[in-house]
């Protein structure tokens, strides 16, 4: 009886390991790799680029991961962050507004879209994924409609410190990232909002009848995503200092695949926020990687819906291997 016993705990111990750390030996194979098909993969520069490039995406993917947390996903992200493109440009060159105004407009626009998602999907029950879809399409038009779908250029080189500024060789979207990680892991680990979170998500009638307020729980973490959304919009505004209706096209799917391959289950209740940020390391080595290698951008396409099935394939047979 004590042999089967061990073996079991040596099982468990395993799992617990790569639960814990495979998402981190995966990075560190793909670095290997890249580092050994590509003499300048490990150059500073390019690594330096590898992590401003994935910025933008870690902070949408906080928001996003609380998101998953309750066993819901947001779609509308990638238009969020368009539409803080557009709206804080315009603000800027057409309406003269001050920087520091124009982007608390743009952030308190994409806040309240996500509280409007987070409304109507706790008080008329509708799916996420069909409310965010729809405010998806909703908010691409109206940034199309603010737009006349021309980029909107022409505001003071300041505001561009934000995207493409340094402190010292460290690239200040990468500082913004790891703030904004840092604060999504603090409200998880250590408030009881995230908790909360936890309990939704894991399972949302047991919290009602333990008197959490799963409404208002929803209203906070769709108001997040639209939040960190908007941010990561301010960001990526920043670098390429123009307002252009593609600039967050296709962004939720990557911010998607980081956050599934980081370990946050789409079934909800599983995740954490370190493990997101090596989920994000691994989307950017590999997109870059691939680009070192010049393989073709539609290859690429592949590889990362690839990635994303097998991520999502395999939190759904853990979640199996659990019940």
């Amino acid at each position: 009886m004590t042999k089967p016993t061990a073996l079991n705990r040596a099982g468990s111990n395993f799992t617990e390991f790569a639960k814990t750390f495979g998402i981190y030996l995966v990075l560190l194979l793909l670095i290997v790799i890249f580092s050994i098909a590509s003499e300048n993969f490990l150059n500073s520069n390019n690594l330096l680029n590898v992590a401003r490039q994935v910025s933008m995406m870690g902070i949408a993917a906080v928001g996003f991961s609380f998101v998953l947390l309750l066993g819901g996903i947001d779609l509308s992200i990638g238009s969020v962050i368009t539409l803080v493109n557009i709206v804080a440009a315009y603000l800027m060159v057409n309406s003269g507004l001050h920087p520091a105004l124009a982007v608390l407009a743009a952030l308190v626009l994409s806040s309240a879209i996500g509280f409007t998602n987070g409304w109507i999907i706790a008080n008329l029950k509708m799916p996420s994924i069909i409310v965010t879809l729809a405010m998806l399409i909703i908010i691409e038009g109206a940034a199309y409609i603010i737009s006349g779908g021309l980029p909107i250029y022409g505001f003071s080189k300041g505001f561009s410190v934000i995207g493409q500024g340094y402190v010292g060789p460290i690239p200040i979207p990468v500082i913004i990232m790891l703030v904004v990680m840092a604060i999504g892991g603090y409200i998880l680990r250590k408030t009881f909002f995230g908790r909360y979170f936890y309990a939704v998500g894991g399972n949302e009638e047991a919290a009602k009848l333990s008197g959490i307020d799963v409404k208002k729980v929803k209203y906070l973490v769709y108001t997040l995503s639209g939040f960190f959304a908007g941010v990561a919009g301010v960001v990526i505004l920043s670098r390429t200092n123009s307002g252009q209706v593609i600039s967050g096209k296709g962004f939720e799917f990557d911010v998607l695949t980081a956050c599934v391959l980081g370990g946050v289950s789409v079934a909800g209740g599983v995740g954490k926020i370190s493990n997101v940020l090596a989920g994000v390391l691994i989307l950017g080595v590999l997109s870059n990687g691939l680009v070192l290698l010049d393989v073709s951008q539609y290859v690429q396409m592949v590889i990362k819906g690839s990635v994303l099935l097998l991520a999502v394939g395999l939190d759904s047979f853990q979640n199996r291997k659990t019940l």
